[in-house]
């Protein structure tokens, strides 16, 4: 029997007068979360969710969200956590691909309408039973309902079950309830993909996956007697789910919620809180690096509270490390890992020599190839498929079965579609998405190569280069750019530069300056996008 919910029940036991999570104002030790989360445990379980059930949930970086998480695991049952910027065709697809039968919504705002969209699209997905609403308050009754909460509510169907706030459904449940018992095979979470190629398909983590990835944490970021986190990446995401929210409840550490990403809000909260852990994805650190706001705060005592700081998501540009570092004087242990490997697969650890721009060595117990066209593995220093085998490989595809197999070989390998190399040491180095790998005139080029070297142009701040359809040569590079503030650098100038520092087959020919980037929820710069704005 293993439960994922023993991550904080065993430390509730432990530290239960010790703060657990922080969010504003709102303050849980791990004895009031231990408790709430049963509550929730004990109103699925009234309401007929069964172990294995299904249950979904949209919500930022709230109190709410770890109550509701490891509610969902006590009772047995399986979290479907959604990005809470989807819109309404999109969270009806969710709850009926993945066959929830509750759903948690955050109520959402005027910028952030998720209530709005989630309610709707409860009320056409017949097989989800139950809707539950999620105020900012964790504590508020439908009595306090606000303006957004009374919109959502206004736009439920009202049939047999209706709605209910959170602190309705789980009035007069115990505080205390022993976890459903769950093998270490059985699902755990269900983690949808970006859906870069399709339909977005749901990845399988078990209990076994996700208190493994967990418990690597300390073994690859050491270990403090109390730990306090900022977390910033948002945990309906494998990253932040895995990295700091789980492991880092293991751990007995604090919990500092930011339930939307700001450099101010970060760096205030890092000073209020005497933060010592930070994970985010590039484009978090170029901010943190970038606010007019820094100087407002002891720069210097943050430095000197941090004990590490985490990357991953995407590639950390060196740029951008060099400078973090030498401002924060901590180093960066970049990692890799996806959500079909629930996430982590390798990292750079702070017990072993760091090697910027690697993704460090594999994570104990995982086994990591470069796979060469052919089949075989890639030499040393050649290009190949990074493929994966290991405890923190998913089950499979949710209902996929033909996907599932696509996807993972017969001897268990995971295909991450992924391009990568490994040097005579062993580290490993993403050299770029198999997806996003960009062949003009049958040369392969690599964007992220080549972002790199924009980066270290000096008016340059961020930059993402794609494919474009071209006559003859089949792709064209393309760079778009956002210059620093005040910069004037002129597309022939920026152009004229990288033909002198890049090869002549690479080189972007086409600039496009931009004052910004589109990104997903979780950084992630979207080149999908950019690539669209230049097709006939």
């Amino acid at each position: 029997m293993l439960n994922l919910a023993v991550l904080l029940e065993d430390t509730a036991r432990a530290r239960g007068d010790r703060d657990a999570v922080v969010q504003g104002p709102v303050r849980l030790t791990y004895a009031q979360l231990d408790a709430a989360a049963s509550r929730v445990a004990g109103a699925l379980t009234a309401s007929g969710i069964r172990p294995g059930d299904r249950v979904a949930v949209s919500c930022p970086n709230l109190a709410s969200f770890p109550v509701v998480y490891y509610g969902i695991l006590k009772a047995g049952a399986v979290v479907v956590p959604l990005n809470i910027l989807l819109t309404q065709r999109e969270i009806a697809y969710h709850l009926a691909d993945s066959g929830a039968r509750a759903y948690f919504c955050f109520e959402g705002s005027a910028e952030l309408p998720v209530g709005v969209a989630g309610a709707a699209a409860f009320g056409e997905t017949p097989g989800c039973e139950h809707f539950v609403l999620l105020t900012a308050d964790l504590d508020a009754t439908p009595a306090e309902a606000t303006p957004a909460e009374a919109t959502a509510a206004e736009t439920i169907s009202t049939g047999a079950v209706g709605h209910q706030t959170l602190a309705e459904f789980t009035r007069g449940q115990p505080s205390s309830c022993r976890s459903a018992p769950t093998a270490e095979t059985d699902t755990a979470v269900v983690l949808y993909t970006s859906g870069t190629t399709g339909q977005p398909k749901g990845a399988e983590l078990t209990h076994s996956n996700m208190v493994h990835n967990a418990l690597l944490a300390g073994r690859t970021f050491g270990t403090a007697e109390h730990d306090v986190h900022l977390i910033a990446l948002p945990l309906f995401h494998s990253f932040g789910q895995s990295v700091q929210m789980n492991a880092g409840l293991l751990g007995g550490a604090t919990l500092v919620l930011l339930p939307r990403f700001g450099a101010e809000q970060a760096l205030a909260a890092m000073q209020a809180e005497r933060v010592t852990f930070f994970a985010g994805v590039p484009t978090m650190y170029h901010a943190l690096l970038d606010s007019p706001a820094a100087g407002q705060f002891d720069l210097a005592g943050i430095a000197a509270r941090l004990r590490v700081a985490v990357s991953g998501g995407a590639a950390l540009p060196a740029e951008v490390m060099r400078r973090f570092e030498h401002r924060f004087g901590v180093p960066i242990l970049e990692g890799y890992g996806l959500s079909e490997t629930s996430p982590v697969a390798t990292f750079n650890r702070i017990d072993r020599p760091r090697r910027p721009g690697s993704i460090g060595l594999p994570v104990w117990g995982v086994e990591v190839q470069i796979r060469a066209e052919g089949g075989g593995e890639a030499g040393v220093g050649q290009p190949g498929e990074i493929v994966i085998r290991g405890h923190n490989v998913m089950k499979g595809y949710l209902g996929r079965p033909e996907a599932t197999a696509e996807a993972i070989d017969a001897d268990g390998w995971f295909r991450t579609g992924d391009i990568g190399t490994r040097d005579a040491d062993g580290y490993l180095y993403v050299v770029d998405r198999k997806k996003d790998m960009i062949i003009r005139g049958g040369f392969n080029v690599y964007p992220r190569e080549l972002e790199e070297v924009l980066l270290t142009h000096p008016q340059v701040s961020m930059a993402a280069v794609v494919g474009v359809p071209h006559p003859t040569h089949g792709e064209e590079v393309k760079a778009f750019v956002v210059r620093v503030p005040g910069a004037s650098v002129t597309e022939p100038e920026l152009v004229a530069w990288c033909k002198q520092t890049m090869a002549a087959y690479k080189y972007p020919r086409i600039v496009e300056f931009a004052d910004s980037l589109p990104m997903t929820a979780t950084g992630k710069i979207l080149k999908r996008e950019l690539a669209s704005r230049s097709r006939p």
